[in-house]
Formats: structure tokens, C-alpha cells, sequence
């Protein structure tokens, strides 16, 4: 098998697909060196984005929890202008962090944050909240996984989300407890409602300030002793993390659902064992079972390569990769998110996105591949926001328009300026799918303008990317 064809493997699972300044480079090295790569341009640690602005970060409570402020601190008027403030930095955090999926050179950093971001699931409308989140997992996604479990478990953001505000002495709110048992660790099945209850008790009295700091309330939780997992003690919620990591099962969790998002949504349970074996002896490090994954020569079999369906976000940023655009329509780009069914900072529920063929329906499927076009301003969309859906921002509004994307065609069209015309339609589809069927290739030529270079590869690249097989990666 070329380089090209493994590293466009890997670059769409490592990273947001290929930049246009790569596509040319992709047979010249090989997949291990391209790892090396990738591992050296994630090493620094990130910039914090930073949204949330001084007008916000005074009154940083949420709309979820306004019901626990008093009428004399917050008069109507100004409720509904925090709530807008909210949403408008929500939306802002949303539209900065897709630019760096699309412009950073740390692909991998950015590929596992947002990994981190769907097994984290956390819908708070608090941009500070969010955003203070979102800084976290981006900190520690090539890290600790331990390290970053109790750094999320501490954030204001999963607090408020998971209840934990509420879980008090002699009146414990199990709902955060049972969420990092069942999603965030050890997975359904190993454990008991005994344990969910048990753990509850040593999580009384995390909460947060308004500024979003985390604060231990001594006199709300229960200092007496507790059993979880068949251990027993006055456990307070970080040993009672402890605990959980120190359970083989959770690297096998986390194990498995990496292995499904990075490799194949069906699990191999020998490639499991032996990955999950390695992670729990090196101490839950993210970045050697990464490499332990993307090092493997299975990793690069016929089996794992075009069978993934790309998530909405990962095929808006790998269009964007492809043709580098200017988008200065925040509002729009949220809504065409919503339109494909994944907006960033908005899961469905605690459990995340669940991925795969969900991804795809009669009405969902049409607009994906419509979406290049869309971008490029050659189709029109009329997308609807409802009333009291905050998915929508709380806007009563359609958008009807054309895309406003300023796109720069010329380092897509430098790059293939010495090819053949009548070998356009194979090379441009080689470096653009994995997976292709002898139809498309003929229906390709069609596209191919006499005579002229520029409008050949603009209509090929249109056509491509609206393609069932660039749905796959």
C-alpha cells in the first residue's frame, strides 16, 4: 500500500484531514515519520482560548442555575442580557476553537481535545464555564488521564451539569457519581447502585464558586466511612477517583472507545487487551497507547481505512483544510452545524455524540453533501431556529443565504498545475478519498473543462467533496 493512501490514514484520524500545502508531501514520507511529526507539532502546550470578557466573568452564572439567584440580584432585564451574553460567547467559543481544528499545526492535540469534548460531555450555558472546560481538556489531551479526570471532575462546567452543586450531607445527588462511573471511568455493568450511592457521599460538598473555581463546602459533606467497589473508608471524591482508576476496566473503557473513534467502530478485542494492558501499566498515559495505536501495522489494514463516518465537525473542518477559507459568519457556521446534527458545546446529553451511522438520515445525508457547495456560495440554505431551544441561541430567525466564505483557491490549484488535464479526475480523487468506486472516476471526467486548468479542478474538487465516499474516512 503507498504512503499516501497510510498517511492520509492517519492524518484523517490523527488530525482534521490533510492541508492543502500537504497534499503534494504525502507520498514522499513515510507514516511513521509523519507521526513523528505530528507528536512534535502537539508537543507545546496550548494557548487558552479566551472568550468569556470582564462584562461576563462578574456574573458568570449560567441561565440553567439563574433560578438559584434572588429577584433583587438580577432584575429581568438583566437576566436576558447575561443570557444573550452567554450564548453570543458560546457561539463565539465555538467558531475559534473550529479555526484551530482547521489552521493549527498541533492536529493531534486538537483531534483528541475534541475527542475529550464528546466523552466529557457538558452542555452548561456559561461561556465561562465552557470555556474553562474546553481549556482543560485541550491542556491535558495528550496527557494524564487520571490528571485530567480530576481536573474535569473539579470544573465548574461538569458540576453544575452533573447536579453536584446539590449533593449535600444526608441528601446526596447521586447524578454526578453515577456519570463518572458509567461514562467518565469504568463503564455500565461494573459497578453497583450500592457503589453510585456510596460514591454520592464522598462527592458532597464539591462545588464551585461564581467565578468558576472549585470549592470544598467541609460542612456539607459526609465525613463518615463509605464502601465503593468493595473498599472501604472516609473517601473524600478524589480517592474515590482513585479508586476507579486503579480498576483495570476503566483502561479498557477508555481503551475501547478510543479504539472506536481512532480505528473502527467495531472493537478488536486482541488489539484491545494488549492496548489496554500498556495503558493501565503506564499509568493511564494518553500518549504512548496514541502511538501504540497509530505505529501498528494493523492500523494501516484494508479493513480500517474509508469505513469511518466522519462526524459533521471533522467534515466542515477537513473541507476547510482542503480550501482554505475566510468565514466571518459565526451565526451561520453554528447553524450549519446544527443542520448536520453536532454543534460543539451542545451534546445531546451527558453521553455525548454516539457517532457512526447516526450520523446519517435521508435529510442529513442530502445537506452533508450539499455542504461544499454551500460553502463555496454556488447553493442557497434555509435552516430554522426554534423558541427555547438553546441549540438555537435562542434565535427566532431562518437563515437564508449564501454562506459568506471567501475561499483561496490557489494553493489547491498550484498544486496540481503540471498534471495532465485528462489525469485530473484520478489524481485529484486519489488524494481526496479513500475509498472510491470505478463510477465515480468515469463520472469524474464529465467535470473536466476543455482547455481550461483553473475551472477543471474547481468543478472536480465541487464534485468530489459532495461525494457519499468523502463521507467516509
Amino acid at each position: 500500500m503507498s504512503n499516501a493512501r497510510n498517511n492520509l490514514h492517519l492524518l484523517w484520524r490523527a488530525g482534521f484531514g490533510p492541508a492543502v500545502e500537504q497534499l503534494n508531501e504525502l507520498d514522499r514520507y513515510n507514516p511513521r515519520q509523519y507521526w513523528s511529526a505530528l507528536v512534535k507539532a502537539s508537543e507545546k502546550p496550548p494557548t487558552p482560548i479566551e472568550v468569556a470578557n470582564n462584562a461576563i466573568d462578574g456574573l458568570v452564572m449560567g441561565v440553567q442555575t439563574f433560578a438559584e439567584l434572588s429577584k433583587r440580584e438580577l432584575d429581568p432585564d438583566q437576566r436576558k442580557e447575561l443570557q444573550q451574553r452567554n450564548r453570543n460567547g458560546i457561539r463565539d467559543l465555538n467558531s475559534i476553537w473550529m479555526s484551530k481544528m482547521v489552521n493549527s499545526s498541533a492536529q493531534l492535540r486538537e483531534k483528541m481535545a475534541f475527542f475529550w469534548h464528546g466523552h466529557f460531555a457538558c452542555r452548561n450555558l456559561n461561556v465561562l464555564y465552557q470555556q474553562q472546560l474546553l481549556n482543560i481538556i485541550r491542556q491535558h489531551a495528550l496527557g494524564n488521564f487520571g490528571t485530567m479526570l480530576k481536573a474535569v471532575s473539579r470544573s465548574a462546567a461538569m458540576l453544575n451539569f452533573l447536579n453536584n452543586q446539590q449533593n449535600r450531607k444526608d441528601h446526596p445527588n447521586e447524578n454526578f457519581a453515577r456519570e463518572v462511573m458509567e461514562l467518565f471511568t469504568i463503564g455500565r455493568g461494573n459497578y453497583s447502585e450500592s457503589d453510585v450511592k456510596e460514591a454520592a457521599r464522598a462527592f458532597t460538598g464539591w462545588t464551585a464558586n461564581f467565578q468558576g473555581e472549585f470549592v470544598f463546602r467541609r460542612f456539607q459533606h459526609d465525613f463518615g466511612s463509605k464502601t465503593v467497589l468493595g473498599r472501604s473508608g472516609n473517601f473524600e471524591g478524589e480517592e474515590v477517583l482513585n479508586i476507579l482508576l486503579e480498576e483495570k476496566k476503566t483502561a479498557v473503557y477508555i481503551t475501547t472507545k478510543l479504539y472506536r473513534f481512532l480505528v473502527n467502530e467495531i472493537p478488536d478485542a486482541t488489539h484491545i487487551q494488549w492496548l489496554s494492558d500498556r495503558f493501565y501499566k503506564n499509568g493511564y498515559e494518553i500518549g504512548p497507547l496514541l502511538e501504540d495505536i497509530f505505529t501498528s501495522d494493523w492500523f494501516y489494514e484494508n479493513k480500517h481505512i474509508g469505513t469511518r463516518i466522519k462526524s459533521p465537525i471533522e467534515l466542515l473542518a477537513g473541507i476547510r483544510r482542503l480550501l482554505p477559507m475566510q468565514i466571518d459568519d459565526a451565526t451561520g457556521q453554528l447553524l450549519l452545524q446544527r443542520g448536520l446534527g453536532q454543534v460543539l458545546f451542545y451534546p445531546p446529553n451527558v453521553a455525548g455524540w454516539p457517532g457512526g451511522k447516526t450520523w446519517i438520515d435521508s435529510s442529513s445525508l442530502m445537506l452533508r453533501m450539499r455542504v461544499p457547495r454551500l460553502l463555496l456560495g454556488e447553493d442557497e440554505w434555509n435552516i430554522g431556529g426554534k423558541t427555547d431551544d438553546d441549540v438555537q441561541m435562542g434565535m427566532m430567525q431562518r437563515l437564508q443565504n449564501r454562506l459568506e466564505a471567501k475561499v483561496d483557491w490557489m494553493p489547491l490549484l498550484s498544486s496540481f498545475k503540471k498534471v495532465p488535464l485528462e489525469k485530473l479526475p484520478a489524481q485529484l480523487s486519489d488524494l481526496l478519498l479513500q475509498t472510491q468506486r470505478a463510477q465515480t472516476i468515469a463520472l469524474l471526467k464529465s467535470y473536466v473543462v476543455a482547455a481550461d486548468r483553473d475551472a477543471s479542478i474547481r468543478q472536480l474538487t465541487a464534485h468530489i467533496l459532495s461525494t457519499p465516499e468523502y463521507q467516509l474516512c
